[in-house]
């Protein structure tokens, strides 16, 4: 049976958010399994779409965000330079290419482990801490429902890019 609950020993708000970013990050790990180089760096039909490769990146890039920020801590200069940056000099997700999904999902497993260890520490009462987003003041519950739903608008884009290659 499926549900959004996990087998972590999360407080019961927190578990169903992890369970949501947990869930989806599942989802996507189906949505990728086996794919080929050629696939991955595909960028759509007209050559101008983000390829499947960017978009993973890019999700990795924004879950650690969201973590430091959730610590209120800095993104530590490794970690901006081995996801990031955010977005290229003219505004758009950077451009990669060549590498690999296990590389791209071995990377983004441990940001899921990291988010995983912030929130089997987080009580419910914290959900309602403000951290800062973009010049706004959101709460950590509020990120944390952000992940899961940012992650399934990239799957869209990514389903997406499958069927335009096939």
């Amino acid at each position: 049976m499926r549900d959004l609950k996990t087998l972590h020993k999360m407080q019961p708000v927190t578990d169903i958010l992890f369970a949501a970013i947990e869930e989806n990050y599942q989802r996507l790990r189906l949505i990728v399994e086996g794919m080929n180089q050629q696939l991955l760096d595909f960028k759509g039909s007209t050559g101008t779409e983000n390829s499947i490769a960017q978009l993973i990146k890019h999700l990795s890039y924004v879950d650690i965000l969201w973590l430091y920020r959730f610590k209120d801590e800095r993104l530590p200069e490794h970690l901006e330079i081995k996801y990031g940056p955010m977005l290229d000099l003219t505004g758009e997700i950077p451009l990669i290419s060549e590498v690999s999904l296990h590389v791209l999902l071995e990377e983004y497993d441990q940001v899921i482990i990291e988010l995983k260890d912030f929130c089997l520490r987080l009580s419910d009462s914290e959900l309602e801490r403000i951290v800062d987003y973009d010049g706004e003041q959101v709460t950590i519950r509020l990120g944390l429902w952000h992940l899961a739903d940012h992650s399934r608008y990239h799957q869209a884009h990514i389903n997406m890019l499958k069927k335009q290659y096939k």
